[in-house]
């Protein structure tokens, strides 16, 4: 089948400039409305990744993600949320963005055409066959992400893609591909807009599925969370206080003592 690249397709709204306040939001907000149904055509796509993501991180693998611009930044946005969900190791789950750190809030020129710097990246963090690396790019022709799953395929890692764009450049390249067809923008090529919300989803689902998996939800608590301020201490006391039935006194001391959710409630189930 040929490459279609819907991410550039013309929008079907003309006369932007013209429209009120109120017409914007709307017409905005329509076009939104069809992101979740087009995540919901690739579920298959995205339970074959996560299935071997669970089989890779069980034996000690990594979860890497790698993409440009918008693509780049959901990724680390993702990676960087689950060692405070789940209270995995920071180096768990590792978002790479093409021109580095700076590229987080800033453009970096010609970054995201590089053909060798992606897997230089991923060498920086020692990849190897344990690992997944999963490549973000809406428009899945990005030179940083292609050529370092390439790369990747020639050293046996995973590899895997979330992507707009039916039979990409990038889709060819992954191994287990996810294709995700939002159509078109409201502004002509916006892939911040649409095809952002479609990437934030899926990476969503990904990784809270895999954190699932590994047992990193209890019933359906974070029991694994990082205490790290006080609206997450209180949530902890009283995921404790449910569980366990007692009172918020109790509740408080025992998670002062052990630190954690899941330690908490164990030492008082076995009595400790």
């Amino acid at each position: 089948m040929d490459f279609i690249k819907t991410t550039e397709q013309e929008s079907l709204y003309n006369h932007l400039e013209e429209m009120s306040v109120q017409q914007l939001l709307t017409n905005i907000n329509k076009e939104d409305k069809t992101v979740p149904n087009a995540v919901e055509q690739a579920l298959p796509q995205i339970e074959a990744l996560v299935n071997q993501t669970v089989l890779k991180l069980q034996d000690g693998g990594r979860i890497f993600y790698l993409g440009a611009g918008t693509s780049g930044r959901l990724g680390i946005v993702d990676a960087s949320e689950c060692p405070p969900t789940f209270g995995v190791p920071h180096d768990l789950v590792i978002g790479l963005i093409a021109g580095g750190d700076i590229a987080i809030r800033e453009a970096v020129e010609f970054a995201e055409d590089s053909k060798t710097q992606g897997w230089k990246d991923l060498l920086d963090y020692n990849v190897s066959a344990n690992d997944v690396v999963i490549g973000i790019a809406a428009s899945g022709t990005t030179p940083y992400v292609i050529h370092a799953l390439n790369a990747c395929n020639e050293n046996n890692i995973l590899t895997g893609c979330i992507t707009c764009n039916k039979n990409s450049p990038l889709s060819q390249a992954a191994k287990f591909p996810i294709e995700v067809i939002v159509g078109p923008e409201f502004v002509t090529g916006s892939s911040r807009m649409k095809a952002g919300t479609a990437q934030k989803l899926i990476l969503n689902m990904i990784t809270t599925t895999v954190m699932i998996q590994l047992g990193k939800v209890k019933g359906n608590k974070m029991v694994d969370m990082q205490l790290s301020n006080n609206k997450l201490v209180d949530r902890g006391v009283k995921m404790i206080m449910s569980e366990l039935k007692i009172e918020r006194s109790h509740a408080e001391k025992l998670l002062k003592k052990h630190k954690n959710v899941r330690s908490a409630i164990e030492a008082y189930t076995y009595g400790n």
